[in-house]
């Protein structure tokens, strides 16, 4: 996760086929029993017009709204549920394994929701939606002082290759905390852990994985947890995830802005970044040295149930790809079912999600960093992801 824009690292700043948006089964079964009438005689009939399938409607549809309420940074304005852009098109089976994992560690207000939100695992799509409809109350989500357009970025779980020690190609460490960590604060920055005997002397043993690019150690530190496919000494092949252990309580400073306002680059998105260091490999720790924050790890077991989904985040429940959004807690508590609308460019969106993650680049009421997976191709996709965003909190009535 993102430690510079979320947090399963809180600390920093924080897909395949599962991203092809389709109309759900049910739905288009519905459609085609619309379409399936007999054919006339010649002439050909005109068009027919194929009517949406209709949202079931709320029992307390068309009456009063409640009031406005504020929550931290926020103002949360009621509306109705025709206002959610894509309400009734989206696959909300998909999103109910992430409100089942939020129901591990429920907050007060959804906790007496569970038992309904587990039982309704197996409905459909339609039965899904009128009961959300029935206990739930939509409330657009605007920032408290009015104006300025929401954001949402994205954040993945890099994989990389590494070993137990270095070898010719992976020279580069990853870290458990130093055992001085909670006693000097902040601790060195990372020029200071690169050139400082007593910095490296403190770390020294602490070593978990060497990694061949400090680009992906950086990726890795940025996101706040990663999967390592590591040889061990006896030529074991195995995968664990590294997950936030610290980090040296420095700012974290974006290389990405350090470009820009050096004038080096014109395009900050990571795979933008990844080209200029491979042409300017002269000046790769110069531009490391530009973020001064360093993230500190611990070594987790990856079972084949852990490994279907991401890190744990901020609410201590492990996140769903697609489905989890870091937020500021201060504006939507953990837990809390969101409808999410992002018209692209990157990646159109109109979907439920669960806040579930936070990270200190994460401010404002309308922002969200939004899960995207693991590995190369989630790493692209979030690595591009930074567009307009309208928010909706799902509170129970």
């Amino acid at each position: 996760m993102n430690t510079s824009t979320n947090s399963a690292a809180s600390a920093s700043s924080r897909i395949s086929s599962m991203f092809r948006f389709v109309l759900p089964a049910a739905i288009v079964g519905m459609l085609a029993a619309c379409v399936s009438v007999p054919l006339p005689p010649e002439p050909p009939a005109p068009a027919i017009s194929v009517p949406r399938p209709a949202v079931p409607t709320a029992p307390d549809d068309g009456g009063p709204l409640p009031p406005a309420l504020q929550q931290g940074k926020a103002r949360w304005q009621p509306v109705r549920w025709s206002e959610l852009p894509g309400f009734s098109g989206d696959a909300l089976h998909e999103a109910w394994n992430a409100w089942i994992r939020s129901c591990e560690r429920p907050p007060p207000p959804h906790a007496a929701l569970c038992p309904e939100v587990r039982r309704l695992s197996i409905a459909t799509p339609e039965e899904q939606r009128a009961w959300m409809m029935r206990r739930l109350q939509p409330y657009r989500i605007e920032p408290l002082q009015g104006g300025g357009e929401g954001l949402l970025t994205g954040y993945y779980e890099p994989m990389l290759e590494g070993s137990r020690a270095p070898t010719a190609t992976q020279q580069v460490p990853l870290y458990r905390p130093p055992a001085d960590l909670a006693t000097r604060r902040p601790w060195y920055s990372r020029q200071e852990i690169d050139t400082l005997p007593q910095a490296r002397a403190a770390l020294r043993g602490r070593e978990i994985v060497y990694v061949a690019d400090p680009l992906d150690a950086l990726s890795l530190q940025i996101q706040g947890s990663g999967r390592v496919r590591v040889t061990e000494a006896d030529g074991r092949v195995t995968t664990v995830r590294l997950a936030y252990a610290g980090s040296n309580e420095h700012a974290y400073r974006s290389v990405g802005g350090w470009l820009l306002q050096q004038g080096l680059l014109r395009d900050a998105s990571w795979p933008g970044i990844k080209a200029w260091a491979r042409a300017n490999p002269q000046r790769m720790q110069e531009m490391l040295w530009s973020n001064p924050r360093v993230v500190f790890f611990r070594e987790e077991p990856l079972s084949d149930l852990d490994a279907a989904f991401g890190p744990r985040g901020a609410q201590g429940v492990a996140l769903t790809p697609g489905r989890s959004i870091a937020v500021d807690k201060e504006s939507v508590p953990y837990g809390t079912p969101v409808w999410l609308s992002s018209p692209g460019p990157v990646l159109p969106l109109n979907r439920l999600v669960i806040a579930q993650d936070t990270g200190s680049a994460i401010v404002g009421a309308v922002r969200a960093d939004y899960f995207v997976g693991w590995g190369p191709e989630a790493g692209e996709i979030a690595g591009r992801l930074k567009q307009p965003l309208a928010m909706w909190v799902l509170w129970p009535k």
